[in-house]
């Protein structure tokens, strides 16, 4: 995985040249709040409650968490969506998560991964969902699905970082031999992806937990 393809003209001008579904990526509270709203009602985090953003980007996440009384940090692979973040989002090489301030938590109560595990090449993939094993208690996932040759979603083939085309029982199947347990899977969650609603099997949503 290079982190030097999320870089400026990734996140600001992706549609145009073509390497991302990104562009003028931006705060937009109207959409980002509400949308972790749903995941606070979904998982059921309570105020104060520590939680991971992977993959975090811009930070955008991890501020409405901040906002909506959740306790919030992100880390990500990319410098550039890192240098325009929040301060507390960090950048992250291999299992080191860089500069980090003595408040960094060795644990959080959850960790959020959305639309980041279908960039990781499969051993880095393994060793990225062990080490939030070793940190997090639960791990939500999101991710785009397909027939391991084509997305369920034509539109997520725009993304030339995307790696991974699985089925709902591939990701399943990984998520578990990295030692998590699946506590639910759906295709839909009202209050997330609502653009993608004329794809019903476009992502997959995982609520995991640490196998026991």
């Amino acid at each position: 995985m290079d982190s030097d393809q999320f870089n400026e003209a990734y996140f600001e001008r992706g549609v145009e040249t073509e390497v991302s579904l990104y562009q003028n990526y931006r705060w937009i509270p109207d959409m980002t709040i509400p949308m972790v709203m749903t995941m606070i009602d979904y998982l059921h985090i309570e105020r104060g409650a520590k939680v991971l953003d992977f993959g975090c980007a811009k930070g955008y996440v991890v501020k409405a968490f901040n906002l909506l009384y959740r306790n919030a940090w992100g880390v990500d692979i990319s410098r550039y969506a890192i240098s325009k973040a929040e301060s507390s989002c960090f950048l992250k090489e291999g299992n080191v998560v860089l500069d980090t301030p003595p408040q960094f938590p060795e644990s959080f109560d959850y960790c959020i991964a959305k639309d980041v595990f279908e960039h990781i090449e499969n051993i880095q993939l393994h060793n990225e969902l062990k080490w939030i094993r070793e940190i997090a208690k639960v791990l939500f996932v999101i991710v785009p699905l397909g027939n391991g040759v084509h997305y369920n979603c034509p539109i997520m083939h725009r993304d030339v970082t995307h790696i991974h085309k699985c089925s709902y029982n591939w990701w399943e199947h990984t998520f578990m031999d990295t030692g998590w347990e699946v506590v639910y899977r759906s295709y839909r969650i009202d209050g997330m992806k609502d653009s993608y609603y004329n794809y019903p099997k476009a992502h997959g949503f995982f609520t995991l937990t640490r196998k026991r």
